[in-house]
């Protein structure tokens, strides 16, 4: 199926709402029926019929079909915020006494629900270096239900080889996932390398405007069906009607945008490339990256969100540096038309919390939608207020 056609028409049966272009938003929390044979067969299916918004949505429903399919998975869930995605997804196949192998470095909030919520329910978990096959492997034991991966991750970008960790999870019988949102579904579809479960921060890429929060796992029917009749209807995390019309609005505009921010990106790093005061460039697509010939087998682009070592050698530098760059804001998420900042020096020599596992001297940068020569004489303000 054309993505352009998923964007743009799957989904939109417009003959049902007056021919509108735009699917209009089904603001209702509660539906009604005839009679009580209607009822019965839409009980039977609360995962695709009308009853209640909790479960189903007509706006909803349009959403979870595109991105079902631009991630080339049978279904699709949405949910308020890309944690709730991953917590449904993880829990939907963690009970008491199962282990999960987990990659080293994924999104904070997942090692918390791994490190700290799952744990007191007794699920236990190994962090492994997802860069070598046989270190998962080593670490898969006979009550290990999940291998959870993020590849890229969004701080140092670390690969994983998507075909090879699916058969090895299908041949250990254990279901694999995958935290998507770095690549978005234009730049990399894990379900087609045989990953079983693929996860978003719909935040991101998908919807781009940095004004909504929002998940989606996509998966098989099957393991749909079984998080729509647990996690989903009893955590109750759902979005709203007008946040999926956001989100649709959002996709319209999505093979542009990420066209756009990739050939920004490219600039941007071009020029820190060749700066004296760069150590090192870190992005999956730049010519040093090491597994930069994995990066290009699996994924279209590496869109604009990448990680410089500063050279700087005291801490002084790096604060004189983020305090006077222009044109980026200092602020965490990314994706959106703006461009950010996130200087991990921030998170060190804070009382009562450990540090980081990662150098002071690194700095996260997002491009959005500036011209690049914008962003880089914004830049160049920060490099020159370190001399």
């Amino acid at each position: 199926m054309h993505k352009d056609y998923i964007i743009n028409h799957l989904g939109e049966n417009r003959e049902q709402y007056f021919n509108a272009v735009s699917p209009p938003i089904i603001q209702s929390s509660n539906f009604k029926f005839d009679d009580i044979e209607s009822f019965r067969k839409a009980i039977s299916d609360e995962q695709h019929e009308h009853i209640y918004t909790r479960g189903n949505n007509p706006t909803v429903a349009i959403l979870r079909q595109k991105l079902a399919a631009l991630e080339e998975t049978e279904d699709a869930l949405v949910f308020s915020s890309g944690s709730a995605a991953i917590a449904a997804a993880i829990m939907s196949h963690a009970k008491n006494g199962d282990h999960i192998v987990c990659v080293n470095n994924p999104y904070s909030w997942t090692i918390n629900l791994l490190k700290n919520y799952l744990a007191q329910y007794g699920v236990t978990h190994t962090f492994v270096d997802g860069k070598d096959l046989q270190e998962i492997e080593k670490a898969i034991q006979d009550n290990t239900t999940i291998l959870y991966l993020e590849s890229p991750n969004t701080a140092t970008f670390e690969l994983q080889d998507l075909e090879a960790c699916a058969a090895l999870a299908q041949k250990k019988g254990i279901v694999s996932m995958i935290d998507n949102s770095y690549s978005s579904p234009l730049f990399q579809n894990p379900a087609t390398f045989g990953i079983d479960v693929v996860i978003h921060s719909v935040t991101k890429y998908i919807n781009g405007h940095s004004d909504v929060v929002m998940g989606a796992v996509c998966a098989s029917k099957k393991i749909i069906s079984k998080i729509f009749i647990n996690e989903y209807m009893t955590v109750g995390a759902i979005v709203s009607p007008h946040d999926a019309a956001l989100v649709l609005r959002g996709l319209r505009t999505l093979k542009a945008r990420m066209r756009y921010i990739h050939d920004n990106a490219q600039e941007v790093i071009h020029f820190l490339d060749h700066h004296p005061l760069v150590e090192k460039i870190i992005y999956p697509f730049h010519k040093d990256f090491p597994q930069l010939e994995l990066a290009h087998k699996q994924m279209a682009g590496a869109g604009g969100l990448f990680s410089i070592l500063l050279k700087a050698e005291k801490k002084e530098q790096v604060y004189q540096f983020v305090k006077h760059v222009q044109h980026f804001l200092f602020a965490v998420s990314w994706g959106g038309h703006e461009s950010l900042i996130l200087p991990f020096i921030s998170v060190f020599d804070i009382p009562g919390h450990p540090e980081p596992n990662v150098p002071w001297n690194l700095i996260r940068f997002y491009v959005g939608m500036e011209d690049p020569d914008f962003l880089i004489e914004g830049l160049e303000a920060g490099f020159q207020a370190m001399n």
